[in-house]
């Protein structure tokens, strides 16, 4: 699911919000949780899971195409862990 199929579905099922609306909630929600990570800082949302940075250390590393040594910097990734919930919901669906 795409950013704007997810404004349709929440749109669809509050016909009391426009979608111009759910627009802007969903993307405040967004980037204030890009915001929090790129802080520093952990967001939790129950249920659902946890958002965090991951420090990966400056690496040499090699170019998949020539065997050559590349120097690869050091990198912030966002991390995602799903929440004990949605570990169950997903598990109830294919068990």
């Amino acid at each position: 699911m795409i950013k704007s199929e997810l404004i349709q579905r929440i749109a669809a099922r509050n016909g009391h919000l426009y979608q111009r609306d759910v627009e802007t909630i969903v993307s405040t929600i967004l980037d204030e949780i890009t915001l929090a990570l790129a802080r520093g800082d952990r967001v939790e949302l129950r249920g659902f899971g946890a958002f965090s940075v991951k420090r990966r250390e400056a690496r040499t590393g090699r170019n998949p195409r020539t065997g050559e040594q590349v120097s690869v910097d050091e990198k912030s990734v966002p991390f995602f862990k799903t929440g004990k919930e949605m570990r169950e919901r997903l598990n109830e669906a294919h068990g």
